[in-house]
């Protein structure tokens, strides 16, 4: 029987809003970006050294990091999106492509996807040429995850549904009637052919890839909405974050709850969590909130 204990290891400040979004660079290295359109850059081995790596005019909730290239997909909200090159901490390009917030962007060595406000997928080249341009809902498009097979993406929308896109011309293959409110977050298991969705409504749910997408299990797993899902590189375990402030460590095969990370037990985050890395080095897992902190959890699991 695995036993975990939790440990924080850090907390880190200096924005100076909400913090939204985090990318891994590196086992060891991580960027985190919010309401105060700072992108900040941080090492684990010293975490206490972040350095602003670059700066937008407002914004951000999404950002996508290609290791092949070195470079940092960003999303400035009501604008479009900015490319930085990490290592030389400058800005290549830019471009406006939307007036609405951008809450996602995936990226692959050809394609860059952006999820918008307006129920927009935009496909992108890496010289940021606009390939495709789709909205199948009014509502937001929230929540993109590229299958491994390179053959679909699947897009999480505000009106409930999932919807598995052809990648390249963005057409519907499959529509998912998948939750009772937004669609919040998608991943895609990395060991069994699952999609993973969390929503408003504070479910987690999976689905059977191999058989049209059908639902395999559902979960009642938040008090309020799931804001994000990240899995541990081996694919045994995953965490989820939620507005209800506590993160949550999940058995990804058995489904079972193993433990809450939270302000009562751990000296947790006192606002919603809102993006979550679960990062190659020592397996610590980072977290980010409304409360304009980073918090790094060292999560151990004991054999007993």
């Amino acid at each position: 029987m695995n036993t975990i204990q939790v440990k924080k290891i850090q907390t880190l400040s200096g924005h100076n809003d909400s913090l939204y979004t985090l990318e891994k660079v590196s086992d060891s290295h991580f960027i985190s970006a919010g309401g105060d359109g700072m992108i900040a850059l941080w090492d684990l081995r010293e975490p206490e050294n972040g350095v602003m790596i670059a700066k937008v005019p407002s914004s951000v909730y999404a950002l996508a990091f290609l290791k092949s290239k070195g470079l940092l997909v960003v999303g400035q909200n009501f604008s479009g999106v900015h490319l930085i090159d990490v290592e030389k901490r400058e800005e290549i390009a830019s471009v406006a492509i939307t007036t609405s917030s951008i809450f996602d962007i995936q990226c692959s060595d050809k394609s860059i996807w952006v999820a918008c406000g307006d129920g927009m997928v935009i496909h992108l080249d890496w010289d940021l040429n606009v390939l495709t341009k789709k909205s199948w809902s009014d509502k937001s498009a929230r929540t993109i995850a590229v299958n491994p097979n390179g053959k679909e993406i699947a897009v999480g929308y505000s009106d409930n549904t999932i919807r598995i896109l052809n990648p390249n011309d963005l057409s519907i293959l499959r529509e998912i009637e998948a939750h009772k409110i937004s669609v919040f977050t998608l991943q895609y298991h990395p060991q069994l052919p699952l999609l993973v969705s969390g929503s408003r409504d504070a479910r987690i749910k999976f689905w059977d890839i191999h058989n049209n997408y059908q639902l395999v299990e559902e979960i009642p797993a938040h008090m309020y909405a799931i804001n994000h899902i990240h899995f541990r590189a081996d694919g045994q375990y995953f965490v989820s974050c939620s507005m209800d402030k506590s993160i949550k460590v999940w058995d990804a095969h058995s489904f079972k709850l193993l433990k809450v990370i939270d302000k009562a037990r751990h000296a947790g985050h006192g606002t919603s969590v809102n993006k979550l890395l679960w990062m190659p080095h020592n397996n610590w897992v980072v977290s980010c909130s409304d409360d304009r902190t980073i918090s790094i959890w060292d999560v151990n699991f004991t054999d007993q």
